[in-house]
């Protein structure tokens, strides 16, 4: 939550450097990192209990298909580490350094997620390759149909608690991890329908299984990596900065109103550019300030601070 600073007192026929206003808001942003440690905590020893009992089937049945999947199971423990470490740099406070604080360590948690994503696609795609041009058999496929159906069921369960708590939170980072789990219920069905026709006689239905496989995480991989991009590039909702206009416009004496916003972790700031009349006392324009901060907390909820600046209209 921004703090509010008063803005140099001067006329507004000048520009004015800009004030600071908190905005209400409704939530509890200590209850909400409780939320995201705990959901991050839980899914990684779900996740972890899930891949180690598919690796050892994958290790038993000869199984690329399985064998992909359990090590992009316990990649996701590895990224729930990163997505931990990134929820726990977001709760320094700002400083000189970092006026903003480090809330966008969040966003950059969201760079190791992409990263594992890619780098299991890597491997994945790598071991299929091989045992298509080796024809290697498989053993044992009752027993990796089983654990197929278990990594099915692990990860959907993790991806609907992460999604869950991801949009209550409005963690872009949990939600790409959610994401992540939920590609891997695929990788855990493309290999299960492998093992199936391995079980009906077609030895190569393991192997194009894995292709599979890494087609899906490649797929959901460019989502991810695009969606990151987008929030470490300063990316918004239009609708986010046609509200913030129309909720500034909409209080009199603003004869014009021009918005930016931008997302640093989970806090969307909103800067709005406001133009009155050339007569307007500095004190007024604060005030004025304070109702434009009224309304925007009113139509857009989810924003957590205002930057507010007032410019002169033209005589």
């Amino acid at each position: 939550m921004a703090g509010y600073a008063d803005p140099v007192h001067k006329t507004a026929g000048q520009r004015d450097p800009g004030a600071a206003f908190p905005l209400a808001r409704g939530r509890d942003d200590a209850d909400e990192r409780r939320r995201a440690n705990r959901a991050v905590v839980v899914s990684a020893v779900g996740l972890a209990a899930t891949g180690l009992v598919e690796l050892v089937l994958a290790l038993l049945t000869n199984s690329v298909g399985l064998l992909g999947d359990a090590i992009h199971n316990l990649s996701d423990v590895s990224t729930s580490a990163v997505v931990f470490l990134g929820f726990r740099l977001s709760r320094r406070p700002p400083t000189e350094k970092y006026p903003y604080g480090l809330e966008r360590a969040e966003d950059l948690a969201g760079i190791g997620i992409a990263v594992v994503i890619w780098a299991s696609a890597a491997f994945a795609g790598f071991e299929s390759v091989r045992k298509l041009i080796e024809h290697g058999h498989t053993d044992h496929v009752g027993a990796g149909i089983a654990g197929a159906a278990l990594g099915i069921l692990g990860n959907q369960v993790v991806a609907r608690y992460k999604l869950r708590v991801g949009t209550r939170i409005n963690s872009a980072t949990l939600l790409a991890d959610a994401r992540h789990s939920w590609l891997d219920a695929l990788s855990s069905a493309g290999a299960l329908t492998g093992l199936v026709a391995v079980a009906l006689g077609q030895s190569w239905g393991d192997p194009v299984a894995g292709l599979a496989v890494t087609g899906f995480i490649c797929h959901v991989g460019f989502e991810v990596t695009r969606d990151v991009v987008h929030r470490l590039a300063d990316g918004i909702d239009p609708h986010v900065i046609t509200t913030a206009e129309a909720a500034a416009g909409s209080v009199p004496g603003v004869v014009h109103a021009h918005a930016r916003a931008r997302w640093t972790g989970r806090t969307l700031r909103v800067e709005v550019e406001g133009w009155v009349d050339a007569d307007l006392p500095a004190r007024d324009a604060d005030a004025l300030g304070r109702l434009v901060a009224d309304q925007i907390s009113r139509q857009l909820p989810e924003a957590g601070s205002l930057t507010w600046t007032t410019r002169a209209v033209p005589a």
